[in-house]
């Protein structure tokens, strides 16, 4: 490639790789430090994932979304009046697009540009980047690469895939643009991720005429709504994280294994296999239809591919059936081709995760942060924000950078515990981004949303309380989310509750003491 111009900008700018949620929220906190934003993205429009016609989006037009509105926004900005529980793709590219405007960065936009290599220059950071056929270089002092996760998709190694010809043929889930083209056919949807079983349901109500499911292994199953409270209300608070760091794991395990079994059930109560007694050992997917179908008999269950051979797929318990297509819901692999190959190694790279201290940052890789580079299970806007808040301020020199051993020791941890590469619990992230930036708010000082900000839902106003950017508007905020759908409209404690509350006063007291 020619490297066409290159141009080096002043200290006050930084580069951000990618312009949906994640990179777009990191140019407003970039803005409020006072830095400057130059905002790299392929694609013609912003919204990442959500932009449904790039190539790189694995959303369908009629996809929503599978956390409620007040979790799927940035707390400077709610969704329009009347927007839906749970929101569809067009009203979430909207929303972004109407972010981007009130927060003023589309002067900052360089769209249609795709960053080909980022690698380290002496002591900058070498952006090449090209814009419908024309090459340049920029070199920043500092860079936020904020392009996701979500970006190729995996399918696994199964003899004879490579061969299989039913007329529709093989798939990712990611390619899924609707029902209407398995309408009257047979169809074999793989995995038990989200994706997956929210597909499953579409295809058996709209009009497939036979679905299968297969897995390795069954996950437990939440509705999208529990009693009419949307879940990620009900499952992620503040409470379940400071609890942590109280209770023994196992003890922990069977309290959230007993709370899913309580508001959901087990999947073999509907007719699918029943999973692991520990519900962190079997996994949690989502899906509002997925069980239902399944005892109606709309959706039948197997067990994981043994061998395909043409249209026919051979099961595990040695049961064959005939299929039109196969669509499979089984991840992403986490791929950044345009990363240098020693940055690459650095970081420990592969398709499953990097070592970065906090999910962020590499002692010895000044000036580059990662946003989102972790498989959140749960809403992913206020945890997105609260990182982006704590890079921002790290830049601006707000608060001080980690030092290099305590960088050092985090990519340790992240090694020695796989972290870069499992599952990452919202709650235990937003708190974990919240405390770096100084932002987790003390629910003791707020009587009169203590009850809200232990048992409500982790809202983006909930981080806006205390600390830099604190909002006057934030405490009513905090209450009206926590009082929707009817879950908390009163701070008077439950028994529950309050045997809870008791519990983690006395640890801090004791904690205190000591």
């Amino acid at each position: 490639m020619s490297l066409g111009t290159c141009f080096k900008h002043p200290e006050d700018k930084i580069a951000i790789i990618g312009a949906g949620p994640a990179g777009l929220v990191a140019a407003r906190w970039i803005l409020a430090r006072g830095l400057h934003p130059v905002i790299f993205e392929a694609s013609p429009r912003i919204g990442g994932q959500w932009n449904s016609t790039s190539s790189s989006s694995a959303v369908w037009p009629r996809m929503r979304t599978n956390t409620s509105r007040i979790m799927t926004a940035f707390s400077d900005l709610p969704h329009a009046a009347g927007t839906g529980t749970y929101v569809e793709q067009s009203a979430m590219l909207d929303y972004l697009e109407r972010y981007a405007f009130t927060m003023g960065l589309l002067p900052h936009l360089r769209l249609k540009t795709r960053v080909e290599r980022l690698e380290r220059t002496g002591d900058d950071w070498l952006v090449q980047s090209n814009t419908e056929g024309r090459s340049q270089s920029d070199t920043f002092a500092r860079v936020i690469v904020a392009t996701g996760r979500q970006n190729q998709p995996e399918v696994p190694e199964i003899p004879g895939l490579e061969g299989f010809s039913g007329s529709l043929g093989v798939a990712h889930t990611a390619q899924y643009d609707g029902a209407e083209r398995y309408r009257g056919r047979s169809v074999l949807v793989a995995g038990c991720s989200i994706s997956a079983l929210e597909i499953a349901a579409d295809l058996a109500l709209g009009g497939a005429a036979n679905v299968v499911t297969t897995n390795r292994r069954q996950r437990y199953i939440l509705p999208k709504m529990i009693a009419g409270v949307p879940t990620d209300h009900v499952m992620f608070n503040r409470a379940a994280v400071l609890l942590d760091g109280v209770l023994p794991p196992d003890v922990i395990a069977e309290a959230v294994t007993a709370k899913v079994l309580s508001v959901a059930g087990s999947p073999d109560q509907f007719g699918a296999p029943k999973p692991a007694g520990n519900a962190f050992v079997a996994g949690i997917s989502q899906s509002q239809n997925y069980l239902p179908c399944v005892a109606e008999g709309r959706i039948s269950v197997m067990p994981w591919i043994e061998s395909i051979d043409g249209r026919s797929v051979r099961f595990r318990d040695g049961a064959s059936h005939m299929f039109d297509a196969i669509l499979f819901g089984t991840g992403f692999r986490l791929s950044l081709p345009w990363l240098s190959e020693n940055i690459g190694r650095q970081i420990g790279l592969d398709g499953h995760g990097a070592d970065l201290h906090d999910f962020t940052f590499h002692p010895e890789l000044p000036g580059l942060a990662f946003l989102g580079m972790f498989d959140l299970v749960g809403p992913t806007f206020p945890v997105l924000e609260l990182q982006a808040r704590w890079v921002a301020q790290c830049f601006g020199g707000v608060t001080p950078l980690p030092s290099h051993s305590e960088m050092q020791a985090g990519v340790e941890r992240s090694r020695a515990t796989n972290a870069g590469r499992g599952s990452f619990p919202m709650h235990v992230a937003a708190c974990l981004f919240a405390r770096n930036a100084g932002v987790e708010p003390d629910a003791v000082i707020w009587p009169e949303i203590e009850r809200a900000l232990l048992f409500g839902p982790l809202t983006p106003a909930s981080f806006r309380l205390q600390g830099l950017d604190a909002l006057a508007t934030a405490p009513a905020a905090v209450a009206r989310a926590a009082a929707a759908f009817g879950a908390i409209t009163s701070e008077r404690f439950s028994a529950e509750e309050d045997g809870v509350r008791t519990l983690l006063k006395r640890n801090t007291a004791s904690t205190t003491a000591a």
